[in-house]
């Protein structure tokens, strides 16, 4: 499939977060309209739509008068229910597709997936029963990490086990779900990998990013990478392996653990623009978001050359504890950008909004996003 959808059209955004606003963004600057369909009003998306619908993702009727007003329809937010998307898909071509969001809005499924593959993944162990969990636990040994197999992000869903005594509690934390026992990984350091890929299967990617979580929750990003060539490659050879199997259409990430020896384990995918990747939205040729739109819409992919490495810093709702941050102290610095979502009420552990610096080096843009974030408290 390589349909050219031009400027003029309708593009419909299922989800309306922040990734959308950034898509919607460059589609506008690129002269599409854009129409958000979730179940929320005034979101960080439907800012910046020109049509945000509000309704349930089961409410099929509205999903396919949403589908019948857009040219093409796309995700930034994959937790989105199969019957909406064969619903959608009866109208419009729909990227990426339902096999991909299946796969990977289950952890059992998409680990499987890339295990079934020879795929690089820690061991795993799908978990039903107590006696699974015990006997993954034998197996795996400790500690080891039990997941939520339904879709989880952030950390959400997560519990380490260090000890067959804390077995019993862990199970019952599930309250009937099913989930996956994975080996706990001593990593020396968490990398992703933002590509894109067409329906003609050209590949582009932004190399490696190098990523620095807290909380479970990321905190910091940078490129390139501080990692070796044989690491960078084998990184970026495994993400587009994974996007040809898939046949993807748009953007994704991988997002690996690196041990110490340079061994490289998937962790997850995104299949969709990631907050790793806010670090090309104002540094790059060509944002993550804006390589989305050119995929789906079977135009050429962009350039993802950076004009000079960069970072990245998450401002999370934990900056509004003490009343409103100082942005002016940020946006004073001149290789600093701030970007804000527009939502209005901040949580802890909500991401609000990110600073992005460019430097003669990753460590200094990232030093630069840190000292600015910090400031903004001051």
């Amino acid at each position: 499939m390589n349909k050219t959808i031009l400027p003029g059209s309708t593009i419909g955004v299922f989800g309306s977060g922040q990734l959308g606003r950034m898509f919607a963004i460059e589609a506008r600057k690129l002269g599409y309209r854009v129409h958000t369909f979730s179940p929320d009003t005034d979101t960080p998306t439907g800012q910046v739509a020109d049509v945000e619908t509000s309704a349930d993702y089961q409410d099929l009727d509205a999903v396919r008068q949403f589908a019948k007003s857009v040219d093409v329809i796309t995700f930034e937010f994959e937790n989105i229910p199969s019957s909406t998307v064969e619903a959608a898909a009866e109208f419009v071509t729909v990227h990426p597709g339902d096999e991909v969001l299946h796969t990977t809005q289950n952890r059992l499924r998409e680990k499987t997936f890339l295990s079934d593959r020879g795929f690089p993944i820690a061991k795993f162990k799908h978990i039903k029963l107590i006696d699974d969990l015990y006997r993954g636990v034998d197996e795996i040994g400790t500690p080891a990490v039990l997941k939520t197999a339904g879709f989880g992000y952030d950390g959400k869903g997560q519990r380490k086990i260090d000890a067959i005594g804390e077995v019993d509690a862990a199970f019952a934390g599930l309250n009937g779900r099913e989930a996956v026992l994975e080996q706990f990984v001593t990593f020396e350091k968490e990398v992703s990998v933002v590509c894109a890929r067409d329906g003609l299967s050209n590949f582009v990617h932004y190399s490696v990013i190098e990523n620095e979580h807290q909380n479970h929750i990321l905190d910091v990003s940078f490129a390139p990478a501080n990692v070796d060539d044989k690491v960078s490659r084998n990184a970026i050879e495994i993400a587009r392996a994974i996007a040809d199997r898939f046949d993807y259409v748009g953007t994704m990430c991988v997002e690996y653990f690196l041990a110490a020896n340079g061994e490289l384990l998937v962790n997850e995918i995104a299949p969709r623009p990631h907050n790793s990747g806010h670090l090309t939205f104002g540094p790059c040729v060509t944002s993550q978001f804006e390589q989305q739109l050119r995929a789906v819409c079977g135009l050429p992919l962009g350039s993802t050359e950076f004009y000079q490495p960069a970072a990245m810093a998450n401002l999370l709702g934990d900056l509004w504890e003490n009343g409103e941050p100082n942005w002016a102290e940020a946006i004073a610095q001149p290789d600093l950008k701030l970007h804000l979502y527009g939502k209005t009420e901040p949580r802890s552990g909500r991401k609000m909004g990110h600073l992005t610096a460019t430097a003669s080096s990753a460590e200094e843009a990232a030093q630069l996003v840190r000292r600015c974030r910090k400031s903004l408290q001051q």
